[in-house]
């Protein structure tokens, strides 16, 4: 990792500090998003298909006259793909003006709470994965450490190619 890295990722955490998480749970671990990029939290039904796309995107949905892709983040982070049921929910994402506001829906196993950072310290990303792209730090919950999602990496198209 270059210093121009380790700075970026410096500037990533200090930004995450003071914010409110959705808390979500995906194959057994716990994730979080940005609340405010929480557009709506659905109930699972299945989307329209779409041709020729990547295997995480699942389909299409109508929200409130606006098509929106979803996508199954099981697939997205290569775990194993689970079964849909009444618990699984769709959360539809914002990405911000940076991102040009793109809104995507991402199939999650179930939402947990909201957590509020309070004290806690919000620690730079370790290790190497497929999902370490998307994640922009690490805070304790309780017992369990929390993955900070960061919306505009995931919804960005490029890395769909």
């Amino acid at each position: 990792m270059q210093s121009e890295d380790l700075v970026d990722i410096d500037d990533r955490v200090d930004r995450l500090q003071g914010s409110d998480y959705l808390s979500f749970d995906l194959a057994g671990e716990l994730y979080g998003v940005d609340i405010q990029t929480v557009e709506e939290i659905r109930v699972w039904e299945p989307p329209t298909l779409l041709p020729r796309s990547p295997e995480f995107i699942l389909g299409v949905i109508n929200l409130r006259g606006m098509i929106v892709p979803v996508m199954d983040l099981r697939v997205r982070f290569n775990t194993k793909k689970a079964d849909y049921h009444r618990e699984t929910v769709v959360l539809i994402l914002r990405a911000s003006e940076a991102a040009n506001h793109k809104v995507m829906g991402v199939v999650v196993d179930a939402v947990s709470d909201v957590v509020d950072q309070g004290e806690g310290q919000i620690m730079p990303p370790i290790g190497d994965s497929q999902v370490i792209a998307y994640v922009s730090g690490l805070l304790n919950v309780d017992q369990r450490v929390m993955s900070l999602i960061n919306v505009d990496e995931l919804l960005r198209i490029e890395h769909w190619i």
